[in-house]
């Protein structure tokens, strides 16, 4: 059987570059694609790996390239790469299929982590069903009004948005919003977003 490939999607050369040499150096082969168009022409040959991508890039996106691939058939896992001001397509991504998403800057361990949760299913499947019981452990810890909260921050919302759609005052969803940080352990927004979905939340 060969060796598994990682697909590196990115129209960045130099991210391209960087992230081929970090797999190399981890004994992870990789293949680097400029586009999601370019990848798609050889998508259907590919049998085993996983697939990297970025999720913004131009003439096709990250998202529109999970929604042709789930299109076609081809269950190859995907990890999506997401800028700070991408988070909400991030969420739509998980919805998609997307088995994790990884917002810049990123240590590589992590991406590394994740690479290898992807590759071997079977740990995935553990691992992942172990960590989304951690996940709904944590959530089950939070009051009514703090999952409104986490299902506006979820969708995307401004604080002062959700503060008018619960009937409370944009500080209270800020004290709120802080309580389900600490409670859930998140370091930040997308790993909030990212806690949330796969707990299934």
């Amino acid at each position: 059987m060969s060796e598994p490939i990682v697909h590196l999607i990115d129209d960045d050369e130099a991210v391209r570059t960087s992230l081929a040499f970090v797999l190399e150096m981890s004994d992870l082969p990789a293949k680097t694609y400029p586009s999601a168009i370019e990848f798609l022409e050889v998508a259907e040959t590919l049998t085993g790996g996983c697939i990297v991508t970025d999720v913004r890039m131009p003439e096709m996106s990250g998202l529109d390239l999970v929604r042709r691939l789930k299109e076609r058939n081809i269950k190859l896992p995907v990890i999506v790469i997401t800028g700070h001001g991408d988070v909400p397509l991030a969420v739509e991504a998980m919805r998609a299929g997307v088995i994790d998403f990884i917002e810049k800057p990123f240590d590589d361990e992590v991406l590394l982590r994740s690479i290898r949760m992807a590759l071997d299913t079977t740990a995935e499947s553990d691992a992942q069903a172990q960590e989304r019981q951690r996940f709904e452990e944590m959530l089950s810890t939070l009051s009514g009004r703090e999952k409104d909260v986490l299902r506006g921050v979820i969708a995307g919302k401004m604080n002062k948005v959700i503060a008018f759609e619960l009937g409370i005052s944009p500080r209270t969803v800020e004290v709120y919003r802080a309580n389900v940080m600490s409670k859930t352990n998140a370091n930040g927004l997308s790993e909030l977003v990212r806690i949330a979905l796969l707990a299934g939340f």
